[in-house]
């Protein structure tokens, strides 16, 4: 496929990715209303009565929209100028995501099922609304997530070592008579007690499992608020800057700072 010409890929480049221009308002705006359409399509699709009734209809909706999504998605890769990096981008990929399933399930039927996850390019409502307030929360708390991951990590692996053991012991303890017929039986116990989920299908039946197990539940109270705890500790740390609504040229980056000149992605001048 050739590149339009420059003038008209500048333009059809504004009109796609920036929401500062009427024509790029209204772009985005019926975009967002052709996904949720095209969700409600799926959604109605998966109930038998209305498939009895409608499927047909329904099933050549749904194809209308992906091949919708599959022309933007292309568009998108013609008018950025680097288009490898915005495939590789969160919304690049949440935009092949949108598509892919229609075409998977022509080899796996009932693939098309997974099309929901075109909500996820719902988020484009904050640029298109100019809510830069909100954008700049999520990178806020992205920040945050990034600088916690390590802590989080060592608090999981921590989890996972009371679970086994505990779940160990539960096994050597009530023993195969009580339910508790393997390790990983024990150890899923485990991790419902801990979780205070509680299911009910696997319960000790004697004193000292009892005891474990009021030990755990006991402990799963406290471990609960570690992950949050580490979270709020970053956020209070995370200093953002005003986010603007402009999108890269290049590669089509969002949530770049109100003063940043050159793309944070790709170094891009904006």
């Amino acid at each position: 496929m050739s590149r339009p010409p420059g003038a008209l890929r500048a333009r059809l480049h504004e009109i796609i990715f920036e929401a500062d221009t009427p024509a790029g308002r209204l772009f985005d705006l019926l975009l967002m209303l052709a996904i949720f359409s095209s969700v409600v399509v799926v959604l109605l699709e998966s109930v038998a009565s209305v498939r009895a009734r409608a499927g047909p209809t329904l099933h050549a909706l749904e194809w209308g929209f992906t091949i919708l999504f599959t022309i933007e998605y292309i568009l998108r890769l013609t008018t950025v100028g680097r288009p490898l990096r915005y495939a590789r981008s969160t919304l690049g990929i949440v935009d092949l995501l949108a598509i892919l399933p229609s075409y998977i399930s022509l080899v796996f039927p009932g693939g098309q099922s997974l099309l929901v996850i075109r909500l996820l390019r719902l988020l484009r409502v904050f640029r298109v609304l100019k809510l830069a307030e909100y954008l700049r929360e999520s990178r806020t708390l992205v920040q945050a997530l990034r600088a916690s991951w390590r802590k989080i990590a060592v608090f999981l692996m921590t989890v996972m070592t009371i679970v086994v053991v505990v779940g160990t012991m539960m096994y050597v303890i009530e023993g195969e008579k009580h339910g508790f017929t393997s390790i990983p039986i024990s150890i899923y116990w485990a991790v419902v007690t801990l979780t205070t989920v509680g299911y009910g299908d696997l319960a000790p039946a004697t004193v000292i499992g009892r005891a474990l197990a009021v030990v755990l539940m006991l402990t799963g109270y406290g471990i609960i608020a570690v992950p949050t705890g580490i979270v709020t500790a970053e956020l209070t740390r995370a200093i953002a800057q005003p986010i603007s609504t402009q999108a890269c040229p290049a590669c089509g980056a969002g949530g770049h700072e109100a003063d940043a000149v050159y793309c944070r992605r790709c170094g891009s001048r904006l």
